[in-house]
């Protein structure tokens, strides 16, 4: 095993001039120094020595704190503001039943792999055990062991001296594979206490930077299989961020067709000419005769759990010897027993050198072979429309409108740069299936690994242009979610596609958007009902939603807002004033009623066939 270990228990001279002595403002100087700008949350009684060290930052030009309406929609916001920095989400509530609303948001995180710090308050440790006002220790309600089961690592604080050791462990678990949040629960007299440290701290910048590991042998034997494949599928996973540059050069050299997951699907551009669709319930025909193509010698499964994927193929035994798992979670490769062979590693650090040895082997060959059949399969003008369930849908002009027109002109409206999320329920399987905006992420301009500069084709973020939850996927998500990417970003447009179920759980948070002047366009999809459920059994007693002027809501909080029946009134829409302005805009859609949402689209998909 190659590695580049970072070094462990380096230290940094530091001297915080202007700060009180305070534990708070010893934990914020740490947040400060791994680049945190933000955290969310609400104020309380025993968390608000942490506050109070907040105060003293912003004043400063440090981090600044983002009021949530709830504390769910704090953990939602840290979310997206992970996924959009790369960095970790700091989230905090008080004790008791705030820090019980956190554990949706946790919970999220924890299942889709977003690193995020959790900070609770407790209150004071002598008096624990005597009933408290939201008391939330062993003696009370256990806030502490509920966190237990969606954390990575979970730990009270009960002492000045734990703060260094236990923060230091909590980031480092966020960040190492798997990543997920850590929660760190802290009395308020601990917060209160004077620090010992003063002058000094740990450099965090180097004891969290990321590990290169790689599995060398199984690298090597992998090449081997690479050069002896004819005819090679990728499936492209949402843990590929970091790599997706070099992964589609290695598409484009050795001319390899690829589709994606559902969390995988804004990494990659729909137009891109080796592009075949998403995997998976919600995702494109085309995706799967990708991978059951008969004269496929050569899948290779990368940065994917392999949730859904598992399911289809574990009985498949011709897929099944076709397969190689690349990844850097021992979790995600326990769930393919059955693949030929694995790969464990930094993805980047694999990719990089698979490209930098088939490029020193034969680089003109290999390049010069991928190109022609980039611009072969280019010259036979690949569409993403060639991919869609109903095609006509796209283009109808019916009125009220059809949700899979309404996801074409969100594609077309809006500038490239835009980040989209979709909630949970319909609104993440319309997007999934119809959302195609250009993008001009097409393939990596360089020959051979490494890093390049970045340029105006290549996006910051590693979560891509298309943002959805899997697994554990709760309505509201992207309201929150929204609001913690515009915070990362001010300089792009987000577009937050929710149904109205969504907008009736969470939609207090849009003040939060009109509170930080944030472009940020809420498109409300208005069917009155819950329609992921409709086709239940039990749907027709407990869809129906009363019908609800959403953009009054919206205008009563401060937001613009506009009322859509048709494709005329979106055509109305003054989008470049929408995507300039400082402050939100709600688009309440009123789309079609009776259209299903693409879920189990192709029949290979529905149990039992």
């Amino acid at each position: 095993m190659s590695q580049t270990m970072p070094v462990v228990g380096t230290q940094m001279s530091a001297n915080h001039q202007g700060l009180s002595n305070q534990v708070a403002d010893q934990l914020v100087a740490y947040l400060e120094q791994i680049g945190i700008e933000f955290v969310f949350g609400a104020p309380g009684g025993a968390i608000e020595p942490l506050y109070n060290a907040l105060a003293r930052s912003a004043s400063r030009g440090g981090i600044r704190h983002i009021l949530a309406r709830h504390d769910a929609g704090a953990a939602f916001m840290a979310d997206g503001y992970a996924r959009e920095t790369g960095k970790i989400g700091v989230c905090c509530a008080d004790s008791g039943p705030n820090a019980t609303n956190l554990l949706t948001g946790v919970a999220c995180a924890y299942d889709n792999g977003v690193p995020m710090l959790v900070i609770t308050g407790q209150s004071e440790f002598h008096s624990n055990g005597y009933s408290q006002v939201m008391e939330d220790t062993s003696t009370g309600i256990n806030v502490l062991g509920m966190f237990r089961h969606c954390t990575h690592y979970n730990s009270m604080i009960s002492n000045p001296t734990q703060l260094e050791p236990k923060l230091i462990a909590a980031l480092q678990r966020a960040t190492r594979s798997p990543r997920g949040p850590v929660h760190l629960a802290i009395t308020e007299d601990v917060l209160r206490s004077e620090s010992s440290r003063s002058k000094s701290v740990y450099d965090l910048r180097s004891l969290l930077a990321p590990s290169s590991l790689m599995d060398e042998a199984a690298v090597q034997s992998l090449m081997v299989m690479i050069a002896e494949a004819h005819k090679v599928v990728l499936l492209v996973g949402g843990w590929c961020g970091e790599a997706i540059g070099s992964i589609l050069q290695f598409a484009t050299l050795k001319g390899a067709t690829f589709v994606t997951t559902r969390d995988g699907r804004g990494l990659v551009s729909s137009y891109h000419p080796l592009f075949r669709g998403v995997f998976g319930s919600e995702g494109h025909q085309s995706a799967e005769e990708a991978l059951n193509d008969e004269s496929v010698d050569l899948i290779l499964a990368v940065g994917t759990s392999m949730g859904e994927w598992g399911r289809y193929t574990n009985g498949n035994n011709t897929l099944n010897a076709r397969l190689v798992h690349i990844d850097e979670s021992e979790d995600h490769l326990a769930r393919t027993p059955m693949a030929r062979h694995h790969v464990r590693g930094r993805i980047l650090s694999v990719f990089t050198q698979i490209i930098e040895q088939m490029s020193a082997n034969s680089p003109d060959d290999n390049y010069e072979y991928g190109r022609r059949i980039v611009s072969e399969i280019r010259l036979a003008t690949w569409l993403p429309e060639k991919m869609l369930n109903s095609p006509e849908k796209y283009v109808s002009n019916a009125t009220p409108i059809k949700p899979q027109r309404l996801m074409g002109e969100l594609s077309r409206l809006f500038p490239i740069s835009t980040r989209y999320l979709a909630s949970a329920g319909s609104s993440a399987s319309w997007a999934t299936h119809y959302l195609h905006p250009a993008d001009r992420r097409l393939e990596e301009r360089r020959r051979c690994g490494g890093e390049r500069k970045r340029g105006p084709g290549r996006r910051g973020s590693e979560a891509g242009w298309l943002r959805v939850t899997t697994n554990f996927a709760p309505m509201g998500w992207a309201i929150g979610s929204a609001i913690g990417t515009a915070a990362a970003n001010p300089n792009v447009p987000v577009v937050c596609i929710a149904g109205d179920g969504s907008v009736l759980m969470s939609g207090q948070e849009i003040s939060v958007a009109v509170a930080e002047r944030q472009t940020i366009i809420f498109v409300v999809m208005n069917d009155h009902a819950l329609s992921m459920d409709k086709p239940n059994e039990g749907g027709h007693i407990a869809y129906n939603l009363p019908p609800t002027d959403y953009a009054m809501l919206a205008r009563a909080m401060g937001a613009e807002a506009h009322t859509i029946r048709g494709p005329l009134d979106l055509a109305r829409l003054n989008i470049k004033h929408i995507c300039s302005r400082k402050g939100p805009t709600l688009l309440d859609v009123l789309v079609d009623p009776n259209e299903i949402p693409p879920i189990n689209v192709h029949p290979s998909a529905v149990e039992g066939k």
